[in-house]
């Protein structure tokens, strides 16, 4: 892919709290997904896949785990002398809200100030699992002239995210008008999270909101500029999921069980690459009964395993039943447990004779390292 003239900016703590059942030791940048990626994954290798090739993270506390995944980068190709990928010191918050877009970037206006060769900025969230081509958003963003570009989807307003828009646009695109919060409703166009500026745009409106003391993001730097500025909506198509609460993280991991999903997520043509560990394959006992699971290396399974997705590691006991959970790395059921519904931290331990029952709408949770 031809190198493109943007800097990419990702927001490893926005919406932490939405998911505060396993952001307690770490972003949500850094949550497990899907077997073996991490949320973070997703918007990297977008940005690689379409080109740009000098990506900054921002992140404020619990980044320990984001920093080992992401290490130098060399995943994504991006331990490189020209460009690269920069985990960002953490920022100073001054108790903003959730939403601290604008105060974490003035915070690292440095770093936007020495990428002087990146025309362009594309900001994301790391809440949303999609697989994108962020080229055709840059050539509509160019094309158009404009201002500031914002991803919207149109589909039912996701609930509980920090600051949801809905978008109403015109019909070359250009957006005439933003409601935050909007109550739910079918085929509203929702903003993902994603925003493209040109650098210069960017810093100067950054400096001048944070001189009046304006800190929000779609309210004060697109919601207050319909009228001054040339702001732009591009639609996405595909799948996505908004990651907002432990409900829409079980329901999106869920998804992957469903092979149409899997094709749009991990499109070939577009790989999401992660950090790879090398472990031996599954191993199943001579009881084990798996259907419909994704299961990664590295698990020994002596019980039965339905709709359910198993990372690294993962043992299950004899006689045991697990049904639409998610297990994280090297945790541990026991023998003769029943599990139906719960998402399970890493290097938990479920011991024997369990029952622990949840339900579609309401998982029940254990968080990392604990012991029932």
């Amino acid at each position: 892919m031809r190198r493109n003239n943007v800097l990419g900016i990702l927001f490893a703590n926005i919406n932490d709290d939405g998911v505060h059942e396993l952001t307690g030791e770490r972003t949500l940048a850094s949550i497990p997904f899907g077997g073996r990626y991490r949320l973070i994954d997703f918007p990297i290798s977008n940005m690689v896949n379409s080109g740009i090739r000098k990506i900054g993270i921002i992140t404020r506390n619990n980044y320990q785990s984001l920093m080992d995944h992401v290490g130098s980068g060399k995943v994504w190709d991006l331990s490189r002398k020209s460009g690269g990928l920069f985990l960002l010191p953490p920022f100073a918050w001054n108790g903003y809200g959730r939403d601290s877009r604008i105060e974490s970037l003035a915070s690292v206006g440095k770093f936007l100030k020495r990428a002087s060769n990146e025309e362009y900025v594309l900001m994301c969230d790391c809440d949303t699992i999609c697989n994108i081509n962020y080229a055709d958003m840059i050539s509509f963003h160019k094309q158009k002239e404009a201002d500031i570009t914002v991803l919207y989807r149109e589909a039912e307003t996701p609930t509980g995210l920090h600051e949801v828009a809905a978008y109403r646009l015109d019909e070359d695109g250009r957006v005439n008008e933003v409601v935050i919060r909007p109550e739910p409703q079918d085929n509203r166009c929702y903003g993902m999270g994603m925003f493209l500026m040109r650098r210069e745009k960017l810093l100067s409106m950054i400096a001048d909101n944070i001189s009046h003391n304006r800190c929000r993001f779609v309210r004060d730097m697109i919601q207050s500029n319909l009228h001054t500025l040339r702001i732009y909506g591009y639609p996405f198509k595909e799948f996505a999921a908004p990651i907002n609460s432990i409900e829409t993280y079980f329901q999106a991991n869920m998804a992957l069980l469903q092979k149409p999903v899997r094709e749009a997520l991990f499109n070939p043509e577009r790989p999401i690459y992660t950090k790879v560990h090398d472990d031996m394959p599954a191993r199943y006992g001579l009881g084990a009964q798996v259907q419909n699971s994704m299961v990664a290396d590295g698990c020994v399974i002596e019980g039965e395993v339905e709709n359910s997705l198993l990372f690294r590691g993962v043992r299950i006991g004899k006689g045991s039943v697990v049904k639409n959970c998610i297990i994280m790395q090297d945790s541990v059921v026991g023998s003769n447990c029943c599990l139906q519904y719960v998402v399970i931290d890493k290097n938990a331990r479920v011991t024997d004779g369990r029952q622990l029952m949840g339900y579609e709408t309401y998982p029940l949770s254990i968080s990392k390292g604990r012991i029932v």
